[in-house]
């Protein structure tokens, strides 16, 4: 379906459709044959990235106290849990994989959009799916509409949900979740309208665990595919929800935004449905850990290929985009010492100082003993930040990092399109290699190639109730 005539930017044309609307109508007529054959080659992939890190989960303690903890609220039911014997009831099955899916802080996330797509899309599309029993062609196609309207959707407010304490994840991509629920029911463009109406009032996610690394986070994407179950289930027996979610006067927008809603471009929302894919746009991560860390761990990376050692480091400028500085630079002490591994993907000095110290940033750098390293902690007490100018975030997460020697030199490393973006993708194949490297940590190397062999082949299951089936323990 062709994109709305161009609403006009900062504020929502009263001539055209809402974005309610347009969103309904695309969802409604959408299907697995719409979507180019590259596009699922990709998005499968996308689901591969998402179940390995999901494997790896299940050997942290988080995963186990959220399984308990839902298990005490619903028992069991017919809902696979990655990595999991025991199955859950819908909803509790796709709060528990979302959680599994965004724990590690390693899965995808759509660069312009700043939402991570995965994370929610593929638990609401692998639950639903099943529990209607449709095939492993309608699985993908929810999944590959979840990601497209979610980016879309994130992309309007360059940015902006990050000043205003709120995560984006959790808020838009409840939105994506509400309108695949709705494909996967058959509902009509009516309802898929009132469904998104329905979701505004439960959507949500603060940013407030960056105080303390709390675990909020992790459950931000779960409960996205929870609320939008909820409200396209709603809609779909006539419950009523408002008509302009988005841009209406309390709309997400308007109501999330304050005074940062003046940079939003509704047009993104609907520019381009069908014809341009989203699905390109979504980054896969070398490094488990939040994506604006990136482009400074790669650079810090690079000077000490170039033989720079922690210990001849006098002081660190790192340089971010200006957008993030919330995010991942302050309060700066905090950022300097992580309460926990949690904490610390979310921190540039100890990004920066690790990757000097050890070589590497992976989960074993976000262990206890790394966390308290003391060449970490003393290097990492010499790193500040400044906002890049250069940078063109949301495009891209750039970084820069320049050190003073001891010897009185001065070097620099500049990362301008963060590694795994649309301009700088994985491949495929590397995408393979984390799965396997990720999936091992918790599943023999022939139950994870089965695996891998099974969801990239999840379009020709003819029941994705059976396709989930091969996913659980």
């Amino acid at each position: 379906m062709a994109a709305v005539a161009s609403p006009l930017q900062n504020t929502a044309s009263s001539a055209a459709a809402p974005i309610s609307q347009t969103l309904a109508e695309f969802a409604a007529s959408f299907g697995y044959d719409a979507i180019p054959a590259p596009v699922r080659v990709r998005a499968k992939h996308l689901a591969l990235d998402a179940v390995g890190i999901a494997l790896a989960s299940t050997k942290f303690d988080f995963a186990h106290r959220a399984f308990s903890a839902l298990a005490d609220l619903g028992g069991t039911g017919e809902g696979v849990v990655l990595g999991f014997a025991s199955r859950l009831p819908l909803r509790d099955a796709v709060l528990m994989n979302g959680i599994l899916v965004h724990g590690l802080d390693y899965d995808d996330t759509h660069v312009p959009g700043i939402v991570h797509v995965s994370a929610s899309s593929l638990p609401l599309a692998l639950g639903l799916a099943g529990h209607v029993n449709r095939s492993g062609r309608d699985l993908l196609a929810a999944y590959v509409l979840a990601i497209e309207t979610s980016a879309r959707l994130g992309a309007v407010a360059k940015g902006g949900f990050h000043q205003t304490g709120f995560h984006p994840t959790g808020l838009i991509g409840t939105f994506g979740c509400t309108l695949a629920a709705g494909f996967l029911y058959g509902m009509n463009a009516a309802k898929l309208k009132m469904a998104q109406g329905i979701a505004l009032s439960v959507a949500s996610g603060s940013l407030e665990f960056l105080q303390d690394g709390a675990w909020t986070k992790r459950m931000h994407p779960g409960w996205a595919g929870v609320a939008g179950i909820t409200a396209a289930s709603l809609a779909r027996r006539g419950f009523i929800g408002p008509d302009a979610a988005y841009e209406g006067r309390f709309g997400l927008y308007p109501s999330y935004l304050g005074a940062e809603a003046k940079q939003c471009d509704y047009s993104l929302a609907t520019r381009g449905l069908g014809k341009t894919w989203e699905v390109g746009e979504v980054a896969i991560k070398p490094y488990p850990a939040c994506h604006f860390v990136h482009g400074c761990t790669d650079a810090a990376l690079a000077l000490r290929a170039r033989g720079v050692r922690a210990g001849d480091i006098v002081h660190v400028r790192a340089l971010v985009p200006q957008e993030v500085v919330k995010t991942v630079c302050e309060p700066v002490e905090n950022k300097r010492r992580p309460a926990n591994g949690y904490d610390a993907k979310f921190s540039i000095p100890y990004a920066v100082a690790t990757s000097f110290v050890r070589g590497k940033f992976g989960l074993a750098e976000l262990e206890e003993e790394a966390l308290r390293d003391p060449d970490v902690l003393a290097l990492a007490d010499r790193v500040d930040y400044e906002a890049d100018p250069n940078s063109e975030f949301p495009k891209s997460y750039s970084g820069e990092v320049i050190v003073r020697l001891k010897d009185g030199r001065e070097l620099s490393h500049r990362e301008q399109i963060n590694r795994g973006a649309a301009d700088r993708p994985l491949s495929n194949e590397e995408i393979i290699a984390k799965f396997m490297d990720n999936a091992q940590l918790a599943v023999s190397p022939s139950r994870a190639g089965k695996m891998r062999d099974t969801i990239l082949a999840m379009d020709d299951a003819g029941s994705a109730r059976e396709f989930a089936s091969v996913l659980g323990a």
